[in-house]
Formats: structure tokens, C-alpha cells, sequence
């Protein structure tokens, strides 16, 4: 049987995620209806050419509006997102750290010099195949 106490230790999870739900749905809700509300003046006539254009710091928009990117700007960002990933793992390492020295000394240092030793690899090598330039 699920114990009570264990079930209590979840409706924090459980209102986090009610609260994201309900902040999702209600901010589209709401820019349906300040978009109607916005395109009333465009029903009644008000709308000219030039409010229609968007507006981007004062300049008048001249030319594509999305630029292409070079392949090696989007894999210097899945490399940032992948070691960032990877330094996230370390924190639940520092939080047992020290109370598991007591009993595994060498096997918590052990496996942490072992999983930052292939980090460091992975970025030698992304060093080595000049993937954080994506300029040349």
C-alpha cells in the first residue's frame, strides 16, 4: 500500500504544475482576446498601411526578416545545452558528497573524476574539430 505521508510530499508538484497548466492556457487565452480587442481598429477603417508595418526601433524593416544561420551556430548551442546538462549532474553529487565519504570514499571520487574525465574529453575533441567556431 502508498503510504498517506508519501502522497503528501507531492501536491507541491502537483500545484507547480496546476499553476504552469493554468499560466499556459491563460496567457493564450488572454492574447486571443487583447488580438480582437487590437483589431477592432482595423474593422471600423483606422488601419493604414503605415501601422500595419512592424515596428523595430524606429527603422523602417528593409529586407528578409529571418537571416539563415550558419549549421555550427546551432551546434555550439546543443553543446552549450549539452555540458551545461552535464554540470547539472554534478549537483546531486556535492549534496551526497560528504556523507558518503564516511562509507565510499574512493568510489564517489572515483566515479566523479570518471564522468568529468569523459567531459573533458567530449570537449577536447569538440575543441579539436573546431565546432565552438561557427564563423570560419
Amino acid at each position: 500500500m502508498v503510504d498517506s505521508q508519501q502522497l503528501r510530499e507531492y501536491v507541491p508538484v502537483l500545484i507547480l504544475a496546476a499553476v504552469a497548466i493554468a499560466f499556459a492556457f491563460g496567457t493564450l487565452a488572454l492574447s486571443v482576446v487583447v488580438g480582437k480587442w487590437a483589431n477592432r481598429s482595423r474593422r471600423t477603417g483606422h488601419s493604414t498601411r503605415v501601422k500595419d508595418i512592424a515596428y523595430e526601433c524606429g527603422m523602417i524593416p528593409v529586407g528578409d526578416g529571418s537571416s539563415r544561420l550558419s549549421v555550427k551556430f546551432y551546434l555550439v548551442a546543443m553543446l552549450f545545452i549539452l555540458f551545461d546538462i552535464e554540470v547539472v549532474f554534478l549537483y546531486p553529487w556535492a549534496v551526497v558528497y560528504k556523507s558518503m565519504l564516511v562509507d565510499h570514499a574512493n568510489l564517489i571520487f572515483g566515479s566523479m573524476l570518471t564522468f568529468l574525465g569523459i567531459l573533458f574529453v567530449g570537449y577536447i575533441y569538440a575543441l579539436k574539430k573546431r565546432a565552438f567556431e561557427w564563423k570560419s
